[in-house]
């Protein structure tokens, strides 16, 4: 098992590409696919990143959905067929900065 600071910095840089990635705003995000290749496999590598902290670590934080998170992994992961941009979108704008706040916050705490 590695130490969960080597998840959480991974987690962190995959919240960064995301944001760089929907920088551009969501008609750009809608009308490329490359775009939301790029998206979509840092959300999937993110959440997995997830599922590989420890308990102590997500106990420490239970206001992060992490249940919900390995859920949406297995979606991505599983149904991709069935995967909507609008949602994609939605959580990058809705989910992702909360996400940002609480990892970068049990970085800090590891400092």
């Amino acid at each position: 098992m590695k130490d969960d600071a080597v998840y959480l910095r991974h987690i962190r840089e995959c919240i960064r590409r995301i944001e760089e990635d929907v920088a551009g705003g969501r008609d750009q995000f809608i009308a490329s696919h490359t775009i939301q290749d790029a998206v979509l496999r840092n959300l999937q590598t993110m959440a997995e990143a997830t599922q590989r902290l420890s308990d102590a670590a997500k106990a420490r934080h239970p206001e992060v959905e992490w249940r919900t998170i390995g859920a949406f992994r297995n979606i991505l992961v599983h149904n991709y067929l069935g995967v909507d941009l609008e949602q994609l979108w939605a959580i990058t704008q809705r989910d992702i900065p909360a996400l940002k706040r609480a990892i970068v916050l049990m970085l800090e705490q590891r400092a």
